[in-house]
C-alpha cells in the first residue's frame, strides 16, 4: 500500500481512481498528476516502482491538499459566520445556503424531523 501526503492508496486499483482518495484531489486533478509524474493512468498502484511514487509525491505537493485544505475551508466558513452575511447565517442555523427549498426537503442539512406536538383544543 503506497502513502502519499499521510493517506493509504489502495493498491488494487488504478492510478486515478487510488488518488482521488487524498481530499482535495478529484479525477482531473489525478490525471494532471499522473500527467506530470509521467505514470500511466492505468496502471495500478501497486506496479508503481518506487521512482514513481516519488514523482507522484512531488507532484501531489504543489497543491493545497488534506490537513491544509480542510482547515482553510473551516476558515473560510467561520470568516462568513464571523461577517453575518447570509451565507454565514445559513452556515450557523444549520440551513442550505445556496438557494434551495427548505418546506419539503433539506433534510441533509436539518438533520431527522423533529416531531412538534400539536396543542390541544380549549374545551367549552
Amino acid at each position: 500500500m503506497a502513502r502519499i501526503a499521510g493517506v493509504d492508496i489502495p493498491k488494487n486499483k488504478r492510478g486515478v481512481i487510488a488518488l482521488t482518495y487524498i481530499y482535495g484531489i478529484g479525477k482531473s486533478r489525478a490525471q494532471e498528476i499522473l500527467a506530470t509524474a509521467k505514470v500511466d493512468e492505468s496502471t495500478k498502484v501497486q506496479d508503481w516502482n518506487d521512482d514513481q511514487i516519488g514523482n507522484i509525491r512531488d507532484a501531489v505537493s504543489a497543491f493545497t491538499i488534506e490537513g491544509e485544505l480542510r482547515s482553510e475551508t473551516q476558515l473560510n466558513i467561520k470568516r462568513l459566520m464571523d461577517i453575518g452575511c447570509y451565507r454565514g447565517i445559513r452556515h450557523r442555523s444549520g440551513l442550505p445556503l445556496r438557494g434551495q427549498r427548505t418546506k419539503n426537503n433539506s433534510r441533509t442539512r436539518k438533520g431527522r424531523r423533529k416531531t412538534v406536538a400539536n396543542k390541544k383544543k380549549a374545551t367549552k
